[in-house]
């Protein structure tokens, strides 16, 4: 996340989830010397299993979204707090379709109502703004987003970024962008599903 400019510092976390436990970063570690070994291990209900550090100040947050109607097994969570993603949230209520990469995501990205870090508000917040969606901005914080697998993760993340990038540039030359409507994006969604190469 460091390297793709996702995060500052020590900010973002990610998860993973595999059968009945969620493998979870720790809290404040500097990304260049964390280990697998750092790595909490937390039961569904965030119950600490194998954990030598404190977890991730979000840990509700991935709880509740790894643990959400519809969550699959092997999914990641990944909250990062990129510079276009954290300043559109705090001008929109959701980031306009602008792009057609916004159907890797369901549609609109929403806002998530601000909260205070950490707490299980702000993880109550993102999960309604998440309904029918894989992605969400948080109010004056960051963004948040769940991919299917760890392969490609970072690559969600990095077009969510995108997204808010081309909407926040657009929005700032004070001209009404061009959207896209919901049944393009779902045209889009279904061509996305056989784009690249097969696997």
């Amino acid at each position: 996340m460091v390297a793709r400019g996702l995060v500052v510092g020590t900010a973002g976390n990610v998860s993973v989830r595999e059968g009945d436990t969620i493998a979870v970063s720790p809290s404040g570690v500097d990304y260049a010397s964390l280990t697998p070994a750092m790595v909490g291990l937390h039961a569904l209900d965030g119950t600490a299993l194998d954990a030598p550090l404190r977890p991730t100040s979000e840990l509700a947050l991935h709880v509740l979204l790894h643990t959400r109607d519809g969550a699959r097994d092997g999914e990641v969570v990944l909250h990062t707090h990129a510079a276009a993603s954290t300043a559109l949230s705090t001008v929109v209520d959701e980031v306009p379709l602008t792009h057609y990469y916004a159907a890797f995501f369901g549609g609109a990205v929403r806002v998530a109502p601000y909260a205070t870090f950490g707490t299980p508000e702000l993880a109550v917040h993102v999960l309604a703004a998440m309904a029918g969606r894989t992605a969400a901005l948080m109010a004056n914080h960051g963004a948040v987003l769940v991919a299917p697998a760890v392969e490609g993760a970072l690559d969600r993340a990095g077009y969510l970024e995108y997204v808010c990038d081309v909407a926040l540039r657009a929005l700032g030359t004070g001209l009404p962008p061009r959207t896209l409507d919901d049944a393009e994006i779902a045209r889009v969604a279904r061509a996305l599903g056989t784009h690249g190469q097969p696997r």
